[in-house]
């Protein structure tokens, strides 16, 4: 979680277009990954029937990149990240739809105070102004995190994190390609620190180490754990970019992240109480 929280303070850091900052982390990750594949003798064969469906979880992945460094551009760290963690309640919704499963009233109730949340974020809802598209930029890519991790779940018992990680970051890589060819190699080149940083602490370590704990956990038990994320990250961002949130973005935050703990502890209580039958 320590990892990947990086990504918002790198976000705001690497100063290139959004498109050019994903397919740069996306190259740098999928080179890396490779090679930790090779060195530790991980095997990269997935079934052909499965293929599309992985891809399809790389489009997905790449949208999620793509609306999250929006948001951190037009924003701030605090922002950024806190519109993103209303994930985990977007996947309770989105896992009666694609599952089947019953949709329960609490939901609703969480859903509720997310939106409450959100509000606090930004109590002026205007679309010209730019902490409004931000969350709103965050929200979509809220949508394609849950998306993608919910497919991935049906996926990760048959394959390693990392080789998944491979094929995801490769489609990024290939997706974003053409936007490098618009920016000049000596402005990307300049920006390298933050850009390896992308690529190897939050990409190939921190989302490989996240996938890895599908294993262990529900999608919903993962989103909890990983709620602690915006709270490293606004203090990574504090410490080294001098952002220093409202006391409304503290609130709306608190009231978001509430909604994912108290998912948590209702999802945890499930598991015990279906093991224990």
């Amino acid at each position: 979680m320590l990892f990947i929280a990086t990504s918002g303070p790198l976000g705001r850091f690497v100063d290139l277009p959004v498109p050019v900052i994903t397919g740069m982390r996306g190259i740098i990750a999928f080179i890396l990954l490779i090679l930790f594949c090779r060195w530790r003798n991980i095997s990269l064969k997935v079934k052909n029937g499965d293929i599309p469906l992985i891809l399809v979880t790389g489009v997905l992945m790449a949208a999620h990149w793509l609306f999250y460094f929006y948001a951190l551009q037009w924003s701030n760290v605090a922002i950024g990240m806190l519109s993103l963690f209303t994930y985990p309640v977007i996947t309770a919704f989105l896992e009666p739809i694609l599952l089947k499963s019953k949709l329960q009233r609490m939901h609703l109730l969480l859903g509720a105070l997310v939106l409450l949340g959100i509000y606090f974020l930004s109590p002026n809802f205007n679309l010209r102004d730019s902490n409004t598209l931000a969350i709103l930029m965050g929200l979509v890519s809220a949508v394609s995190y849950a998306l993608r991790n919910i497919i991935l779940k049906l996926k990760v018992e048959k394959y390693q994190g990392t080789t998944l990680m491979v094929y995801q970051t490769g489609t990024i890589a290939i997706l974003m390609l053409p936007a490098l060819f618009f920016t000049a190699p000596k402005e990307i080149l300049g920006q390298w620190e933050g850009l390896l940083a992308l690529g190897v602490l939050t990409t190939a370590i921190g989302h490989s180490l996240f996938l890895m704990t599908f294993k262990h956990f529900s999608i919903t038990t993962v989103s909890i754990l990983s709620s602690v994320q915006p709270i490293y990250g606004i203090l990574i961002g504090a410490l080294f970019l001098n952002e220093i949130p409202k006391a409304t973005t503290l609130f709306g935050g608190a009231l978001i992240l509430s909604s994912v703990v108290i998912e948590g502890f209702r999802a945890s209580k499930k598991q015990q109480v279906s093991s224990q039958d």
